[in-house]
């Protein structure tokens, strides 16, 4: 009888489920929805999947910031600060070092724990790794001036990490007092000196009365990034998200993932979103003001039953060194949306502007032969 060969080693994710048949660490397959081991190949369905399946609570804003959560909405995980790029790296009970997956420095776990909130909701992964690097790789190949080597690196297929980033949304009741001015356009026409000949010239003026007014909205999962490790014009890049489909949070859903713990805290998440809601208030004040033009001098919001909830969104990651530096990119896990930094080639850039000085030189030329 032929012994089956030992399991691999386990991936570097903190959240684990051994096989039934053998073992080995599941994974959960997006392509499928149910989770695969790689090493026997069991399948392992997931029942209740789907939103409809369980209900996303939201918490108390002021609870949450005045520590009196329910002790189940708190959980202890075990991350390590990335040194380079801030990323709040989670840890298993096994592993102790690993590197970055935001940026591949290595990083040491450290020896305590850290009091977070836990996940209410997760969109899962939709895209496996083949399908996002095809996506990268088709984003990839449109950058001309980016380095052959770049372009090597996309058709090789080099591992992408699947991460887990960490978002706030926040949900509150608005309303708000404006005063200001309504702006009503007309027209004169005045004559004026012009070369030495009057002419005449039609003047737009504008007629302004003071307004006052009041305005209320409702505010819905107002969508703010809780990592530091991400540039906001990349994680901006990948929206939109579809928080329709947020599954209630469960574990298995990061299994053979990683996931990154939240750096930005509860109240800095709020200020940003308060921040959103603003410049939505302020929207619509104008348009409540009405006219051709409006004047906003003062607006004084009331913001209650504000809650809140952490999710996780799925994004794939692969970081590129070029010349000492590391180059990021991602994938929207559900959509495949990509957004990056690039290198430049600086001989594709000078062969370029040869042959655009060859090309403008020509076209001189063949200008001064015809006239």
């Amino acid at each position: 009888m032929t012994n089956m060969p030992a399991p691999p080693a386990a991936p570097q994710s903190a959240h684990r489920f051994p096989c039934d048949q053998c073992g080995a660490d599941y994974r959960f397959a997006p392509d499928a929805s149910e989770l695969v081991c790689d090493h026997c190949g069991h399948h392992a369905p997931m029942e209740g999947m789907g939103p409809w399946a369980g209900s996303i609570n939201e918490l108390d804003f002021k609870s949450a910031i005045n520590n009196l959560l329910p002790a189940q909405e708190i959980e202890e995980i075990r991350v390590s600060v990335c040194p380079n790029c801030a990323a709040q790296v989670e840890f298993d009970e096994v592993n102790h070092a690993q590197d970055c997956p935001f940026c591949a420095t290595p990083v040491v776990a450290d020896t305590g724990k850290h009091r977070h909130i836990k996940p209410k909701g997760v969109l899962p992964f939709a895209l496996d790794e083949r399908a996002a690097n095809k996506a990268m790789s088709q984003w990839l190949g449109k950058l001309w001036f980016a380095p052959n080597g770049l372009q090597e690196y996309a058709r090789k297929g080099r591992k992408m990490d699947g991460i887990y980033v960490p978002y706030w949304t926040f949900d509150a009741q608005t309303e708000s007092a404006y005063r200001g001015e309504r702006g009503t356009e007309y027209h004169e026409t005045r004559t004026v000196n012009r070369d030495g000949k009057q002419v005449q010239e039609r003047v737009t003026k504008v007629r302004w009365r003071n307004v006052s007014g009041r305005v209320a909205r409702f505010f819905d999962d107002v969508l703010v990034l809780a990592s530091k490790s991400l540039p906001k014009r990349f994680t901006q890049a990948l929206e939109p998200w579809d928080l329709s489909a947020l599954e209630p949070y469960r574990p298995e859903f990061l299994a053979g993932f990683r996931a990154e713990g939240y750096a930005v805290e509860l109240e800095e998440g709020f200020v940003e979103a308060r921040q959103h809601m603003d410049r939505v208030i302020l929207r619509d004040v104008k348009f409540d003001i009405g006219g051709d033009r409006q004047r906003v001098h003062d607006i004084n919001t009331l913001v209650s039953d504000v809650t809140f909830k952490h999710i996780l969104l799925p994004v794939w990651m692969a970081a590129y060194k070029y010349r000492g530096k590391t180059y990021r990119f991602v994938v929207n896990g559900r959509t495949g949306r990509v957004q990056g930094e690039r290198p430049w080639s600086a001989w594709k850039i000078t062969f370029a502007v040869i042959i655009g000085a060859i090309v403008a030189a020509a076209v001189g030329y063949i200008i001064a032969q015809n006239q």
